[in-house]
Protein backbone atom coordinates (compact mmCIF):
# COMPACT_ATOMS: atom_id res chain seq x y z
CA UNK A 1 0.00 0.00 0.00
CA UNK A 2 1.21 3.48 -1.08
CA UNK A 3 2.10 5.85 2.59
CA UNK A 4 -0.78 8.28 2.96
CA UNK A 5 0.95 11.89 3.34
CA UNK A 6 -2.11 12.73 5.69
CA UNK A 7 -0.40 13.89 9.17
CA UNK A 8 -2.30 14.57 12.23
CA UNK A 9 -1.04 17.71 12.43
CA UNK A 10 -2.20 19.24 9.20
CA UNK A 11 -4.68 20.86 7.61
CA UNK A 12 -5.83 22.01 4.14
CA UNK A 13 -3.47 24.79 4.80
CA UNK A 14 -0.98 22.84 4.89
CA UNK A 15 -1.80 20.69 2.23
CA UNK A 16 -1.39 23.95 0.28
CA UNK A 17 1.86 25.14 1.83
CA UNK A 18 2.81 21.40 0.74
CA UNK A 19 2.01 21.88 -2.82
CA UNK A 20 4.12 24.87 -2.77
CA UNK A 21 7.24 23.18 -1.33
CA UNK A 22 6.64 20.55 -3.80
CA UNK A 23 6.88 22.77 -6.75
CA UNK A 24 9.61 24.95 -5.50
CA UNK A 25 11.37 21.94 -5.33
CA UNK A 26 10.42 20.11 -8.77
CA UNK A 27 11.37 23.37 -10.55
CA UNK A 28 14.31 24.70 -8.47
CA UNK A 29 16.27 22.24 -6.63
CA UNK A 30 15.89 18.37 -8.23
CA UNK A 31 17.31 20.33 -11.59
CA UNK A 32 20.58 21.63 -10.51
CA UNK A 33 20.49 18.66 -8.10
CA UNK A 34 23.47 16.40 -9.96
CA UNK A 35 25.33 19.87 -10.39
CA UNK A 36 25.16 20.55 -7.23
CA UNK A 37 26.37 16.58 -5.47
CA UNK A 38 29.62 17.15 -8.00
CA UNK A 39 30.34 20.42 -6.55
CA UNK A 40 29.77 19.99 -3.32
CA UNK A 41 27.33 22.66 -2.86
CA UNK A 42 24.05 24.35 -4.30
CA UNK A 43 25.20 28.03 -4.84
CA UNK A 44 23.61 30.98 -3.22
CA UNK A 45 20.48 31.30 -6.13
CA UNK A 46 18.81 28.91 -4.86
CA UNK A 47 18.72 29.87 -1.51
CA UNK A 48 17.10 33.55 -2.70
CA UNK A 49 14.85 32.05 -4.60
CA UNK A 50 13.67 29.91 -1.86
CA UNK A 51 13.73 33.31 0.34
CA UNK A 52 12.06 35.30 -2.80
CA UNK A 53 8.78 32.29 -2.18
CA UNK A 54 8.77 32.69 1.93
CA UNK A 55 9.95 28.89 2.21
CA UNK A 56 13.17 29.66 4.76
CA UNK A 57 12.27 30.67 7.98
CA UNK A 58 8.69 29.43 7.99
CA UNK A 59 8.15 29.39 11.91
CA UNK A 60 9.80 32.70 12.89
CA UNK A 61 7.53 35.11 13.43
CA UNK A 62 6.24 37.81 10.69
CA UNK A 63 7.29 40.89 12.61
CA UNK A 64 11.16 39.61 12.63
CA UNK A 65 10.78 38.94 8.55
CA UNK A 66 9.68 35.38 8.66
CA UNK A 67 6.54 33.41 7.28
CA UNK A 68 4.84 33.57 10.73
CA UNK A 69 3.60 29.97 10.80
CA UNK A 70 5.01 27.44 12.93
CA UNK A 71 6.97 24.02 13.31
CA UNK A 72 4.30 22.39 11.00
CA UNK A 73 5.77 24.36 7.63
CA UNK A 74 8.85 23.86 8.59
CA UNK A 75 8.35 20.07 8.88
CA UNK A 76 6.90 20.41 5.64
CA UNK A 77 9.69 21.36 4.18
CA UNK A 78 11.88 18.94 5.94
CA UNK A 79 9.89 16.04 4.92
CA UNK A 80 9.58 17.14 1.17
CA UNK A 81 13.15 16.99 0.66
CA UNK A 82 14.18 14.10 2.78
CA UNK A 83 11.74 11.96 0.79
CA UNK A 84 13.42 12.80 -2.07
CA UNK A 85 17.03 12.54 -1.11
CA UNK A 86 17.56 16.49 -1.64
CA UNK A 87 20.58 17.37 1.06
CA UNK A 88 22.05 20.29 -0.61
CA UNK A 89 20.02 23.09 0.99
CA UNK A 90 20.47 22.21 5.06
CA UNK A 91 17.16 25.07 6.21
CA UNK A 92 16.88 23.02 8.95
CA UNK A 93 20.50 24.41 10.03
CA UNK A 94 18.72 27.32 9.07
CA UNK A 95 16.19 27.32 11.04
CA UNK A 96 18.17 26.29 14.23
CA UNK A 97 20.33 29.26 13.78
CA UNK A 98 17.66 31.62 13.55
CA UNK A 99 15.93 30.24 16.27
CA UNK A 100 19.10 31.10 18.29
CA UNK A 101 18.52 34.37 17.43
CA UNK A 102 14.99 34.47 17.91
CA UNK A 103 15.33 32.72 21.31
CA UNK A 104 18.48 33.93 22.72
CA UNK A 105 19.11 37.34 20.83
CA UNK A 106 18.68 41.06 21.67
CA UNK A 107 16.01 43.10 19.59
CA UNK A 108 18.97 44.66 17.58
CA UNK A 109 20.19 41.32 16.96
CA UNK A 110 16.92 40.10 15.78
CA UNK A 111 15.79 42.86 13.46
CA UNK A 112 19.55 43.01 11.60
CA UNK A 113 19.58 39.21 11.05
CA UNK A 114 16.52 37.79 10.83
CA UNK A 115 14.79 39.25 7.76
CA UNK A 116 17.50 38.55 6.18
CA UNK A 117 17.43 35.38 6.78
CA UNK A 118 14.34 34.83 6.26
CA UNK A 119 14.96 36.44 2.66
CA UNK A 120 17.71 33.76 1.77
CA UNK A 121 20.48 36.48 1.95
CA UNK A 122 21.81 34.88 4.53
CA UNK A 123 22.78 31.09 5.07
CA UNK A 124 23.12 30.26 8.33
CA UNK A 125 25.50 27.84 10.29
CA UNK A 126 26.41 27.11 13.65
CA UNK A 127 30.06 26.44 14.22
CA UNK A 128 30.32 23.80 17.56
CA UNK A 129 32.46 20.72 16.58
CA UNK A 130 36.05 20.94 16.50
CA UNK A 131 39.07 18.42 15.65
CA UNK A 132 38.99 16.36 18.52
CA UNK A 133 36.08 17.57 20.96
CA UNK A 134 33.04 16.00 19.30
CA UNK A 135 29.68 15.51 21.45
CA UNK A 136 31.89 16.96 24.24
CA UNK A 137 31.41 20.71 23.54
CA UNK A 138 32.57 21.80 27.28
CA UNK A 139 35.91 21.01 25.93
CA UNK A 140 35.82 22.80 22.48
CA UNK A 141 39.73 25.12 22.13
CA UNK A 142 38.08 28.06 20.14
CA UNK A 143 38.67 31.24 22.08
CA UNK A 144 37.33 34.43 22.17
CA UNK A 145 39.05 37.46 24.08
CA UNK A 146 38.05 40.45 24.86
CA UNK A 147 39.08 43.70 22.65
CA UNK A 148 38.29 47.47 22.93
CA UNK A 149 35.72 47.16 20.19
CA UNK A 150 34.52 43.55 21.15
CA UNK A 151 35.58 39.90 21.02
CA UNK A 152 38.80 38.66 19.07
CA UNK A 153 37.99 35.14 18.00
CA UNK A 154 40.83 32.45 17.60
CA UNK A 155 40.48 28.91 17.07
CA UNK A 156 39.02 26.17 14.14
CA UNK A 157 36.11 24.13 13.08
CA UNK A 158 35.09 21.09 10.98
CA UNK A 159 31.97 19.03 10.22
CA UNK A 160 30.00 22.70 9.55
CA UNK A 161 27.31 22.06 7.74
CA UNK A 162 26.18 25.01 5.10
CA UNK A 163 29.41 26.26 6.20
CA UNK A 164 30.48 27.01 2.27
CA UNK A 165 27.86 28.96 1.54
CA UNK A 166 27.40 30.51 5.00
CA UNK A 167 26.80 34.79 5.50
CA UNK A 168 25.92 34.13 9.19
CA UNK A 169 27.98 32.03 11.47
CA UNK A 170 26.60 31.64 15.52
CA UNK A 171 30.69 30.75 16.49
CA UNK A 172 30.59 28.42 19.99
CA UNK A 173 33.45 29.30 22.01
CA UNK A 174 35.32 29.83 25.50
CA UNK A 175 35.58 33.43 26.47
CA UNK A 176 36.39 32.21 30.08
CA UNK A 177 38.47 29.28 29.61
CA UNK A 178 38.60 29.14 33.34
CA UNK A 179 35.31 27.76 33.61
CA UNK A 180 33.24 24.89 31.46
CA UNK A 181 29.63 25.41 30.50
CA UNK A 182 29.88 28.41 32.58
CA UNK A 183 32.84 29.58 30.25
CA UNK A 184 30.89 29.59 27.10
CA UNK A 185 29.44 32.25 24.79
CA UNK A 186 28.18 32.23 21.15
CA UNK A 187 29.40 35.35 18.90
CA UNK A 188 27.63 36.16 15.56
CA UNK A 189 29.92 36.47 12.72
CA UNK A 190 29.28 37.99 9.70
CA UNK A 191 31.12 36.08 7.29
CA UNK A 192 31.24 38.88 4.59
CA UNK A 193 32.96 41.54 6.47
CA UNK A 194 34.94 39.22 9.03
CA UNK A 195 38.66 39.83 8.12
CA UNK A 196 40.90 36.72 9.22
CA UNK A 197 37.55 34.35 8.48
CA UNK A 198 38.47 31.76 6.26
CA UNK A 199 36.24 28.74 4.52
CA UNK A 200 38.47 25.45 4.55
CA UNK A 201 37.73 22.19 2.74
CA UNK A 202 34.17 21.34 1.59
CA UNK A 203 34.69 18.04 3.01
CA UNK A 204 34.52 14.79 1.15
CA UNK A 205 31.86 12.27 2.55
CA UNK A 206 30.19 9.30 1.79
CA UNK A 207 26.55 10.91 1.43
CA UNK A 208 24.86 14.33 1.53
CA UNK A 209 26.76 14.94 -1.31
CA UNK A 210 25.51 18.34 -2.46
CA UNK A 211 25.39 19.66 0.99
CA UNK A 212 28.60 22.17 2.25
CA UNK A 213 29.87 20.57 5.40
CA UNK A 214 33.05 22.30 5.73
CA UNK A 215 36.40 23.38 7.96
CA UNK A 216 35.92 27.03 9.06
CA UNK A 217 39.26 29.01 10.55
CA UNK A 218 38.91 31.92 12.42
CA UNK A 219 42.44 33.95 12.87
CA UNK A 220 41.62 36.79 14.78
CA UNK A 221 38.38 38.02 13.49
CA UNK A 222 37.26 40.25 15.43
CA UNK A 223 33.86 41.32 16.03
CA UNK A 224 31.94 44.06 18.28
CA UNK A 225 30.52 43.56 21.23
CA UNK A 226 26.62 44.06 19.93
CA UNK A 227 27.61 40.29 18.84
CA UNK A 228 27.21 38.40 21.77
CA UNK A 229 24.21 36.15 21.11
CA UNK A 230 21.80 37.53 24.19
CA UNK A 231 24.32 40.24 25.03
CA UNK A 232 25.57 38.36 28.76
CA UNK A 233 28.92 36.47 28.55
CA UNK A 234 28.68 32.70 30.03
CA UNK A 235 25.30 31.57 28.79
CA UNK A 236 26.23 29.71 25.08
CA UNK A 237 26.19 26.64 26.82
CA UNK A 238 22.52 26.74 28.27
CA UNK A 239 21.36 28.85 25.10
CA UNK A 240 23.05 25.20 23.25
CA UNK A 241 20.83 23.21 25.51
CA UNK A 242 17.63 25.07 25.51
CA UNK A 243 16.94 24.32 22.02
CA UNK A 244 17.15 20.28 22.20
CA UNK A 245 13.72 19.45 21.60
CA UNK A 246 13.64 21.09 18.55
CA UNK A 247 16.61 20.36 16.50
CA UNK A 248 16.24 16.82 17.59
CA UNK A 249 12.81 16.87 16.98
CA UNK A 250 13.54 17.71 13.40
CA UNK A 251 16.30 15.06 12.55
CA UNK A 252 13.10 12.56 13.72
CA UNK A 253 10.84 14.44 11.30
CA UNK A 254 13.21 14.08 8.30
CA UNK A 255 13.99 10.19 9.41
CA UNK A 256 10.20 9.04 9.18
CA UNK A 257 10.15 11.06 5.90
CA UNK A 258 12.93 9.29 4.54
CA UNK A 259 11.82 5.85 5.52
CA UNK A 260 8.51 6.85 3.69
CA UNK A 261 10.55 7.58 0.40
CA UNK A 262 12.57 4.86 0.40
CA UNK A 263 9.36 2.80 1.48
CA UNK A 264 7.72 4.00 -1.81
CA UNK A 265 10.55 3.99 -4.10
CA UNK A 266 10.88 0.26 -3.09
CA UNK A 267 6.93 -0.19 -3.67
CA UNK A 268 7.45 0.84 -6.88
CA UNK A 269 10.32 -1.18 -8.26
CA UNK A 270 8.85 -4.20 -6.69
CA UNK A 271 5.47 -3.57 -9.04
CA UNK A 272 7.91 -3.11 -12.29
CA UNK A 273 10.54 -5.36 -11.94
CA UNK A 274 9.77 -9.37 -13.33
CA UNK A 275 11.37 -12.09 -11.33
CA UNK A 276 10.96 -15.21 -12.76
CA UNK A 277 8.19 -14.25 -15.07
CA UNK A 278 6.58 -12.26 -12.85
CA UNK A 279 6.30 -9.35 -10.59
CA UNK A 280 8.69 -9.03 -7.85
CA UNK A 281 5.84 -7.59 -5.30
CA UNK A 282 4.59 -11.12 -5.93
CA UNK A 283 7.28 -12.79 -4.23
CA UNK A 284 6.11 -13.37 -0.57
CA UNK A 285 9.66 -12.04 1.07
CA UNK A 286 8.83 -9.03 -1.11
CA UNK A 287 5.01 -8.67 0.65
CA UNK A 288 6.66 -9.57 4.01
CA UNK A 289 9.34 -7.38 3.62
CA UNK A 290 7.44 -4.08 2.37
CA UNK A 291 4.88 -5.67 5.10
CA UNK A 292 7.46 -4.91 7.53
CA UNK A 293 8.51 -1.64 6.80
CA UNK A 294 5.52 -0.28 6.30
CA UNK A 295 4.38 -1.29 10.35
CA UNK A 296 7.40 0.54 11.08
CA UNK A 297 6.56 3.08 9.16
CA UNK A 298 3.19 3.74 10.60
CA UNK A 299 4.33 3.00 14.72
CA UNK A 300 6.99 5.37 14.12
CA UNK A 301 4.55 8.36 12.90
CA UNK A 302 2.36 8.01 15.26
CA UNK A 303 5.30 8.97 17.82
CA UNK A 304 6.82 11.45 15.96
CA UNK A 305 3.53 13.34 15.36
CA UNK A 306 2.66 13.15 18.49
CA UNK A 307 6.24 14.64 19.22
CA UNK A 308 5.00 17.55 16.83
CA UNK A 309 2.10 18.18 18.93
CA UNK A 310 3.66 18.55 21.91
CA UNK A 311 6.26 20.77 20.80
CA UNK A 312 3.53 22.81 19.31
CA UNK A 313 2.08 22.70 22.88
CA UNK A 314 5.20 23.74 24.35
CA UNK A 315 5.46 20.59 26.39
CA UNK A 316 8.30 18.90 24.47
CA UNK A 317 10.96 17.65 26.55
CA UNK A 318 14.45 16.83 25.95
CA UNK A 319 14.71 12.87 26.69
CA UNK A 320 11.02 12.33 24.81
CA UNK A 321 12.79 14.20 21.99
CA UNK A 322 15.93 12.66 22.33
CA UNK A 323 14.03 9.08 22.06
CA UNK A 324 12.01 10.46 18.67
CA UNK A 325 15.60 11.31 17.53
CA UNK A 326 17.04 7.95 18.45
CA UNK A 327 14.37 5.66 17.72
CA UNK A 328 13.88 7.27 14.11
CA UNK A 329 17.51 7.32 12.88
CA UNK A 330 17.87 3.47 13.99
CA UNK A 331 14.89 2.62 12.08
CA UNK A 332 15.73 5.06 9.03
CA UNK A 333 18.88 2.65 8.76
CA UNK A 334 17.23 -0.58 8.90
CA UNK A 335 14.71 0.55 7.00
CA UNK A 336 16.50 1.79 4.23
CA UNK A 337 18.89 -0.79 4.05
CA UNK A 338 15.99 -3.55 3.47
CA UNK A 339 14.78 -1.57 0.99
CA UNK A 340 17.78 -1.40 -0.96
CA UNK A 341 18.26 -4.58 -0.94
CA UNK A 342 15.14 -5.34 -2.91
CA UNK A 343 16.61 -3.37 -5.78
CA UNK A 344 19.16 -6.08 -5.98
CA UNK A 345 22.63 -4.42 -7.83
CA UNK A 346 20.39 -1.77 -8.99
CA UNK A 347 20.41 -0.82 -5.25
CA UNK A 348 24.38 0.12 -5.43
CA UNK A 349 23.63 2.23 -8.33
CA UNK A 350 24.13 5.92 -7.91
CA UNK A 351 21.44 6.49 -10.32
CA UNK A 352 18.44 4.91 -8.25
CA UNK A 353 17.64 7.30 -5.40
CA UNK A 354 17.69 4.67 -2.77
CA UNK A 355 21.30 4.03 -3.20
CA UNK A 356 21.48 7.95 -2.37
CA UNK A 357 18.69 7.28 0.03
CA UNK A 358 20.91 4.78 1.97
CA UNK A 359 24.40 6.99 2.11
CA UNK A 360 22.74 9.95 3.59
CA UNK A 361 20.81 7.95 6.38
CA UNK A 362 24.17 6.72 7.72
CA UNK A 363 24.70 10.52 9.62
CA UNK A 364 21.44 10.57 11.02
CA UNK A 365 22.77 8.68 14.05
CA UNK A 366 25.90 10.85 14.48
CA UNK A 367 24.86 14.06 14.04
CA UNK A 368 22.40 16.46 16.45
CA UNK A 369 24.11 13.78 19.21
CA UNK A 370 24.66 10.43 18.63
CA UNK A 371 22.60 7.87 18.87
CA UNK A 372 24.82 6.76 22.06
CA UNK A 373 24.47 10.37 23.53
CA UNK A 374 20.76 10.51 23.03
CA UNK A 375 20.59 7.04 25.20
CA UNK A 376 22.45 8.44 27.84
CA UNK A 377 20.38 11.20 28.29
CA UNK A 378 17.38 9.11 28.25
CA UNK A 379 18.58 7.04 31.28
CA UNK A 380 18.94 9.73 33.15
CA UNK A 381 15.39 10.38 33.27
CA UNK A 382 15.05 6.41 34.17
Amino acid sequence: MPIELQRSWSDPDLDTWRDTVVRFLEEHVIPGDEEARERGHVGHEVWRQAGALGLLCADIPEEWGGVGGDFRHEAVVYEEMARRSLTGMNTSVHAIVAHYILNHGTEAQKRKYLPRMARGELVGAIAMTEPGTGSDLQAIRTRAGRTERGWRIDGSKTFISNGYLAGLVLVVCKTDPAQRARGTSILIVETAEAEGYRVGRVLKKIGLKAQDTSELFFDGVEVPAENLLGGEEGKGFFQLMSDLPYERLIIGVMALAAMEGAYQAALDYARERQVFGKPLLEQQNTRFKLAEIATQIKVGRAFVDDCVHRLLAGTLDTATASMAKLWASEAQGRVVDECLQLFGGYGYMEEYVISRMYTDARVQRIYGGTSEIMKEVIARTL
